[in-house]
């Protein structure tokens, strides 16, 4: 584990902070795009969670290495931190003009990735990227009081709170500067966006303020937030939830290829969400229309025969009102010529996602025969219950606390295997199979002579990341994170 983390902190690190994966000579590297070497990454499993593994192992250890490890990491994302106290996600550490030329050639470049394609200048909370940082960030202050942690904690509490509209909602970007119009559809970064767990993770991240910092004035912003998921679930006959919204509460386009829809993934999500906040209030409101919402996903449920050989069970994407089936389709050969577009289905359909009704509906039944008084036992909004932050964050085996983890010989076995496969230079050598064409220019105003569309990018000068049969070996952030998580799990069962 020493051995590891001082090849991350000394041989990977920019500044303390990491992307997600390196060629072995460093010759090129990638978070979710190809990044710069001035560059680190917020977006998981990118430098937030390099952060919480390196606490876990000081927790694991009281090795002071990961300590200050994790202080360099903190270093890193205050220096990111936007003025207004959230996070985009991409910190480039050589500066604005470094990032907006990355925005203009790589990102720009980058055809299935929108969010990529337009430099705001401000920051996100689209893949949880400002919220990873404030968890991190909190739970570093609440380690040892460091100061400078709690005043960043103070900025992104603030950037949550000052972003939030006057209905509860939050957007996906925030301030507000500039917008991006993308085949003629309205910027939808402004929208109250769902997507990507927006509401759920800022609402989590308030919860945990409140209980950890006794900050009162998040309680109202928190509570006005979970009363909005109430009002936006949508009427018959499709009563779920939607990606994003318009500021009237009605379904809205995100990404060209992300129609205002019903989704049956984020309405399992949002049925979590109100057996959730029954549980901490205890007001009915929110069980309310829960049942109407899981029939509708039974409804729609894919039958076993039409199912893909990997079992998913759904499709992604119902009309609003009409519940028809609405499909994704794409032409062209990159972000300069391509577009793409939805249409009612008809054979042309992918499951997309995987739902467990049953268990969603037998966690409802279970939630709902419960008295106001029963389901608030444990309620953090009442000042109840255990803490919300465990003293292993990324250390879990199937989310069971692992002091009670028993390892056996096998799982033995497997830990040696593992601390032996680390190599020479300290780190675990990966396959990347992941990987995208180099930046080579605006691509071409029509596809090429013979091209012909395999799904996943287009043609070379397609900048989005693709999967590779076979990759070259190189260094993984996820790999150290896993393995690292693997190990301090070894640990604590070793002293328990």
């Amino acid at each position: 584990m020493a051995r590891a983390t001082r090849f991350m902190t000394d041989k990977v690190a920019v500044k303390g902070g990491y992307v997600w994966s390196y060629l072995s000579d460093f010759s090129r590297r990638w978070g979710e795009m190809e990044a710069y070497p001035t560059m680190i990454w917020t977006q998981a499993p990118g430098t937030p969670e390099v952060g919480q593994i390196f606490l876990d192992a000081y927790r694991a250890t009281g090795d002071a290495q990961y300590y200050a490890a994790a202080e360099q990491v903190a270093s890193a994302l205050i220096a990111g931190q936007h003025p207004a106290g959230g996070w985009n996600y991409i910190i480039d550490f050589a500066g604005e003009a470094s990032l907006k030329r990355w925005y203009e050639t790589i990102g720009a470049n980058g055809w299935r990735l929108e969010e990529f394609q337009h430099y705001y200048g401000n920051a996100t909370f689209d893949d949880h990227a400002t919220i990873e940082c404030g968890r991190f960030l909190l739970r570093l202050h609440l380690e040892k009081g460091d100061p400078k942690s709690r005043a960043a904690v103070d900025r992104c509490v603030d950037f949550v709170l000052n972003s939030q509209y006057p209905n509860g909602g939050w957007p996906q970007r925030w301030p507000r500067m500039g917008e991006f119009s993308k085949q003629g559809r309205p910027d939808y970064t402004g929208f109250i966006t769902l997507n990507d767990e927006v509401a759920q993770e800022n609402i989590d991240f308030l919860l945990l303020v409140l209980q950890q910092l006794k900050d009162e004035r998040v309680r109202e912003p928190l509570m006005r937030a979970m009363s909005l998921m109430v009002d936006l679930q949508q009427p018959k006959p499709t009563p779920g939830w939607a990606m994003q919204y318009t500021m009237d509460l009605k379904p809205a386009t995100g990404r060209t290829y992300e129609p205002a829809s019903i989704t049956p993934h984020g309405t399992a999500a949002a049925v979590g969400q109100m057996l959730d906040y029954y549980q901490l209030t205890g007001e009915d409101k929110y069980l309310a229309r829960v049942g109407e919402a899981i029939d509708w996903i039974a409804s729609v449920e894919i039958p076993a025969e039409k199912r893909g050989a990997d079992g998913r069970n759904f499709y992604r994407d119902y009309e609003p009102g009409t519940g028809q089936l609405l499909t994704g389709h794409r032409s062209g050969s990159n972000s300069q010529n391509g577009r793409f577009w939805s249409a009612y289905a008809k054979d042309d359909a992918t499951p997309a996602k995987s739902i467990n009704v049953a268990a969603l509906r037998a966690r409802y039944q279970r939630v709902a025969a419960m008295s106001p008084e029963q389901a608030t036992k444990d309620s953090a909004l009442l000042g109840r219950g255990p803490s919300l932050l465990p003293p292993y964050v990324v250390s879990h085996v199937g989310g069971s606390d692992l002091n009670v983890t028993v390892y056996d010989d096998k799982k033995t076995a497997a830990v040696a295997e593992l601390v032996a496969s680390l190599n020479a230079e300290g780190y675990w050598p990966v396959e990347l199979r992941t990987t995208s064409h180099p930046y080579a220019g605006p691509g071409p105003a029509q596809p090429p002579a013979g091209f012909v569309d395999p799904g996943q990018v287009g043609d070379s000068w397609d900048t989005s990341p693709f999967t590779l049969p076979r990759g070259p070996m190189g260094i993984s952030t996820g790999a150290y994170i896993n393995n690292m998580a693997r190990l301090i799990a070894y640990l604590r069962t070793q002293k328990a």
